[in-house]
């Protein structure tokens, strides 16, 4: 069970790296990610029995562009059969590309070493969030190929259904087919979606949208990989710098968020001794920089996570700080989610009528997630109202698909029953 774990884990790393490498190497971007998720299912299939091959990425990159390069023999097949026209013999390495594409690639031999010598996932980014695209095109074709998320985890993230969800990132693989690969000469011009998609790569991997498991490291440690990348080539940025200090100030709690059999521990019952000192350091060292060049907004987001990882214990956390750091986040990102996180600060320093009042304004904007159910338990029961406090415990409970979430909130329900 360790093993296939082990192995699923590795091809979640590797497949927008393969992915990247069959767009940059052959275009067509919509036949490769079905080309790679082909070599995916071949190496779950093969890898647990034989074994890891020495080039895991290499073998994908092999058996995708081989998929790839059938399918697209077929499709001129079948035009050509279509069109009543002479079917021309291709040599390999050389197939015409489907319609519209843009013309031919040219395939390397079988047997050839495909693996990419530099890291592809980066343009991969880069590309999905092509300026001809609308921002939530960008964000939901890179996290479907770079977060690896699947269709029904971006369409809960977008509170749409998941119809909705998979005709956006179809209309946007089909806007990108035949663009260039490769990282763009115009960097502002796409940062901003950018760091947005990394950001909510981070928030996946931070506390997952569903499944047995809280968080999906795998995730985070892409997204702040990434947005390392994303720092080197763009140090003097301060969105930039502001976002890789959040994500690690964010990622140091990670071993204390769940106890010894995977169950949420909330922040004010972590043991902050579990924390990771180093990454608190470091992000720590960015805030400093940050501030003094990214706008308010990232500055805001950033401080009031440092405020927590810096204070020695819950009860030393300065709420009064954090709540005039929400006041400026929410006046540049007047967003559901940034106004229900001020919604908890208002409680914590005006006390939990304040905060339940807070919270009236987002029932339209929030009532499809579970997070305001579970602020608004959370609040209730502060305030010593046990069965109301029930109640939004189990509404949130049924609404979320993660498991631990969902044994936490009916943990809090329950308890108030006695």
């Amino acid at each position: 069970m360790r093993a296939d774990r082990e192995i699923e884990d590795l091809l979640r790393r590797h497949a927008p790296q393969v992915l990247g490498a069959l767009v940059r190497r052959y275009g067509h971007f919509d036949a490769a990610e079905d080309a790679v998720q082909e070599a995916l299912l071949a190496a779950a299939g093969q890898w647990p029995s034989a074994g890891l091959p020495d080039n895991p990425r290499g073998w994908l990159i092999k058996v995708a562009s081989r998929r790839l390069t059938d399918a697209l023999r077929a499709e001129e097949s079948r035009r050509a059969r279509e069109e009543r026209a002479a079917a021309l013999t291709p040599r390999w390495g050389h197939v015409p590309g489907p319609p519209g594409s843009g013309g031919a690639f040219t395939a390397p031999p079988p047997g050839a070493d495909r693996a990419p010598r530099e890291d592809d996932t980066l343009s991969l980014l880069f590309l999905c969030c092509h300026p001809d695209l609308p921002p939530p095109a960008q964000v939901a074709l890179t996290l479907r190929a770079v977060g690896g998320l699947t269709t029904a985890e971006i369409a809960r993230a977008y509170l749409v259904p998941e119809a909705t969800m998979a005709q956006r990132i179809s209309r946007a693989k089909q806007k990108v087919r035949g663009v260039r690969f490769g990282q763009p000469d115009n960097w502002a011009e796409r940062l901003p979606a950018v760091l947005q998609t990394l950001y909510l790569i981070f928030n996946e991997g931070h506390t997952a949208t569903s499944g047995p498991s809280l968080q999906r490291r795998d995730l985070a440690g892409e997204a702040i990989r990434l947005t390392r990348t994303v720092h080197r080539l763009l140090p003097d940025d301060g969105e930039v710098t502001g976002l890789l200090a959040l994500m690690l100030l964010t990622d140091a709690r990670r071993d204390a968020r769940t106890g010894p059999h995977g169950e949420l521990v909330p922040l004010d019952e972590q043991d902050r001794d579990r924390w990771d000192r180093g990454a608190i350091e470091e992000g720590v060292t960015l805030v400093t920089r940050a501030l003094s060049r990214g706008p308010a907004g990232s500055r805001a987001g950033t401080g009031k996570r440092q405020v927590h990882d810096e204070a020695p214990s819950a009860e030393a956390t300065d709420w009064p700080e954090i709540l005039g750091l929400y006041d400026v986040l929410v006046r540049l990102v007047p967003g559901p989610v940034e106004r229900l996180g001020r919604a908890i600060a208002v409680a914590m320093v005006r006390g939990p009528e304040a905060g339940l009042a807070e919270l009236d304004a987002l029932e339209g904007e929030l009532r499809n997630g579970h997070r305001l159910d579970a602020v608004r338990g959370h609040l209730l029961e502060r305030a010593g109202s046990y069965d109301a406090a029930r109640t939004a415990y189990e509404s949130a409970a049924v609404k979320t698909l993660s498991l631990p979430e969902q044994r936490y909130l009916r943990a809090r329900a329950a308890r108030l029953r006695r």
